[in-house]
C-alpha cells in the first residue's frame, strides 16, 4: 500500500482510504487515531485466517482478482469484499455455520493506522491500492468450496 505521498499520520492515512481507495474512512476517535469505515462501500465476511488463506488461494487458482485482504491478527480474522452480498438470512446463518460472519451495512469496520501499534492489530496481508475489492458473491462460494461439506474431491485447491 502506496500512502507515503500523504505522509503516515492517521489523517493522511485516512485521506488515502478516501481519496486513493474510495473508502468513507475517518478518524474515531482523534485523540487515539483508530481509523474506521462504516459498512455500505463495502461488506466484511469475517473468516478464520487458514480458511482465508484457503480461499484467497482457490479464488486466484480460478483466475479472479483477490483484492486487498484485510487481517486482525489477534482475532486471526480476515475481512473486506464489494457489498454485492445479498442480505438473506438463510445465507448468513450458512456461513456462520463454517465459522463466518458478515459485518453487514452500518456496522463498524476498523483499518490499519498508523496509530496501531504494530501489526498485532490489523494489517494488510494482501495490500489495499486502488478502489477494487472483490465480489463477496466470489468470496461465499469459495468460502463453500472449501468449508466443510461444501469442499470439492480436489481437496488441493482449497489447501494453499
Amino acid at each position: 500500500m502506496d500512502h507515503t505521498a500523504f505522509g503516515d499520520t492517521p489523517l493522511s492515512r485516512c485521506h488515502f482510504y478516501r481519496r486513493v481507495c474510495d473508502l468513507p474512512a475517518k478518524v474515531v476517535p482523534p485523540l487515539l487515531g483508530r481509523i474506521i469505515i462504516t459498512a455500505e462501500h463495502v461488506w466484511a465476511p469475517i473468516r478464520l485466517a487458514h480458511l482465508g488463506m484457503a480461499v484467497k488461494t482457490y479464488v486466484q487458482h480460478r483466475g479472479s482478482e483477490i483484492g486487498p485482504i484485510l487481517s486482525h491478527p489477534r482475532s486471526n480474522r480476515w475481512t473486506l469484499v464489494r457489498p454485492d452480498i445479498l442480505d438473506d438470512v438463510r445465507l448468513v446463518a450458512e456461513v456462520f455455520r463454517l465459522s463466518v460472519s458478515v459485518v453487514r451495512t452500518d456496522s463498524a469496520v476498523a483499518l490499519p493506522s498508523p496509530a496501531d501499534k504494530g501489526a498485532q492489530f490489523r494489517r494488510w496481508p494482501e495490500p489495499l491500492r486502488c478502489m477494487f475489492r472483490p465480489s463477496g458473491l466470489v468470496v461465499v462460494d469459495a468460502i463453500r468450496a472449501c468449508s466443510g461439506p461444501y469442499r470439492p474431491v480436489r481437496r488441493r485447491a482449497c489447501h494453499g
